[in-house]
């Protein structure tokens, strides 16, 4: 090969490179040692207190990696102090600005699982709605593809009734007017993804599908925009099938709720 023709008319810059290579792993191994060797038995020798206050430093820091290991100590090693709720809570915030969005969600778990009347449930509710929102923030901001069909929204699907749980458990909580916003958001992104579906089929003569597809929009995001949309494609999709009834019944629905539509 070419590569190991230059390397073998070169000893020195063989060389040179075994040591940088040799160095690179070693300190490849001196970190992967780092994160395996860590322990909470780290912090034994500091108060909970103390590893709070450690932990909240490195979180004024923007060292959200670092904080969690603090948060995590606490609540090995000092369940039952007072700090352990509120090492509790600073891990789910930790966690969610490193967009370890996993670990926001078993740490807010966590923290219901232990306080579920606790003063500050409601926030850990609410960060598992915003957590799995933001697991699909690039979707969001996505063209649909060809296939909308493929596009995955359970991560949206499960923000939603995340946030729905937040504001039938506390419904006078802070967290309930953003709660809200997202929700809006959420359910007229998923009404989005279904009607593109619906078309998806309509546009490939697929007509049961898109009549199906579009009643699904029709049934379950009431107020959504798509909602119009998908109830033009039901009254076609049901014509090209020789429905008549089905299409006579979406149409009347259609002009009793927009009677300046034309389809």
């Amino acid at each position: 090969m070419v590569i190991l023709d230059i390397f073998s008319k070169n000893e020195n810059m063989n060389t040179n490179i075994k040591k940088i290579l040799l160095i690179g792993f070693c300190a490849l191994g001196i970190v992967a040692c780092a994160a395996k060797d860590y322990s909470p038995n780290d912090f034994k020798d500091y108060t909970a207190k103390q590893i709070l206050q450690k932990g909240e430093a490195a979180l004024a820091k923007r060292d959200y990696t670092e904080a969690t290991r603090y948060f995590e100590a606490i609540d090995a090693l000092y369940p039952f102090d007072p700090e352990a709720e509120q090492g509790q809570l600073n891990a789910i915030y930790a966690y969610y600005k490193a967009e370890d969005y996993a670990s926001t969600l078993a740490a807010a778990n966590r923290y219901i699982h232990l306080y579920p009347e606790g003063k500050h449930t409601d926030y850990a509710y609410y960060m598992k709605g915003v957590a799995n929102f933001d697991k699909d923030r690039t979707l969001l901001q996505r063209v649909y593809p060809k296939k909308p069909e493929s596009l995955d929204v359970t991560n949206l699907h499960e923000a939603f009734l995340n946030l729905g749980e937040l504001l039938n458990k506390f419904p006078k909580s802070v967290y309930v007017k953003d709660a809200e916003k997202r929700m809006l958001y959420v359910r007229n992104l998923l009404a989005e993804h279904e009607y593109q579906i619906a078309r998806f089929y309509f546009d490939r003569k697929a007509y049961i599908a898109a009549a199906n597809r579009a009643s699904y929009v029709v049934k379950h995001f009431e107020g959504a925009p798509q909602v119009k949309d998908s109830l033009k494609i039901m009254v076609k999709s049901y014509r090209f099938l020789d429905l008549d009834k089905q299409a006579h019944d979406a149409e009347r629905i259609l002009r009793l709720n927009y009677p300046k539509e034309r389809i």
